[in-house]
């Protein structure tokens, strides 16, 4: 019985949204809802504004990552690599993970000595992995996204928008 009131409750909802009949409200500093079909815009409140986007990050680095096609090379994690603040997947120095498990870990427990130790072992370094980020953001059609950091962590010039993201 409750799965049926929760369906037509979100059937309810979905009527009301395609004739325009529900007033949106959030408390976000900026938000967007678009029609997956249309991709026109349903809701928009200050869709444009740059803001950071935190662990949102990670899902760039972790398409990164995948693209590589190398789920089970193997790489011996350094203090640069592991030594970050914020959540973690629990690396330590000298520890041997494959890219599997770092892919593992930065989308699971939003690990952000997996996301540093990503873009170390793809790129040398995370400003040279964070150009590879915001080329394939530009590929991605994303105009109003800059990458700083494989992880999420709040940088200067790390940015995003409600737009880009959706």
């Amino acid at each position: 019985m409750r799965i049926f009131k929760l369906s037509f409750s979100i059937f309810i909802f979905s009527i009301a949204l395609s004739i325009g009949a529900v007033a949106l409200e959030t408390s976000a500093q900026s938000a967007i809802l678009i029609n997956a079909d249309t991709f026109s815009v349903i809701y928009s409140k200050n869709a444009e504004q740059r803001l950071p986007m935190a662990s949102t990050t990670k899902i760039m680095t972790g398409l990164l990552l995948a693209e590589q096609n190398s789920d089970d090379r193997i790489i011996t994690t350094t203090k640069e690599m592991v030594y970050v603040e914020g959540s973690s997947m629990g690396l330590k120095v000298g520890d041997t993970v494959s890219f599997r498990d770092l892919l593992y870990g930065i989308m699971l427990p939003s690990g952000n000595d997996a996301a540093n130790t990503a873009a170390i072992a793809i790129s040398g370094s995370v400003d040279k992995f964070s150009q590879k980020m915001n080329l394939k953001a530009h590929e991605l059609g994303l105009h109003n996204t800059n990458f700083v950091t494989p992880s999420g962590l709040d940088a200067d010039g790390h940015f995003t928008t409600a737009y880009d993201l959706s």
